[in-house]
């Protein structure tokens, strides 16, 4: 999902630089100009990322997670011992 973000905005960068171009004899200008507008988005969407991790939903997400983790198990184990009786059931019939 990261990079598909920053492709898109690497991309909407060299659209928004090639249209302020003044004119086409100028490629190391717009070189430059993309390369700072792709650092500058690149910051942006790490501290969206970050701020996104640090939030207190995440952290809520994380928790309930790690709490829920045993009991997910738990009732895995018991689905694959019912699917297993079920198994040897419709196999002795």
């Amino acid at each position: 999902m990261k990079a598909s973000i920053l492709l898109l905005l690497a991309f909407t960068a060299v659209l928004a630089v090639g249209t302020r171009a003044e004119t086409p004899e100028e490629p190391e200008a717009l070189v430059r100009k993309v390369q700072e507008y792709a650092q500058k988005v690149t910051a942006k969407v790490k501290s969206a990322f970050n701020s996104l991790q640090d939030s207190e939903a995440a952290q809520q997400a994380r928790r309930w997670l790690l709490d829920h983790t045993e009991l997910a198990k738990q009732r895995l184990a018991w689905m694959k011992e019912q699917l297993a009786e079920l198994w040897k059931q419709t196999r002795n019939t």
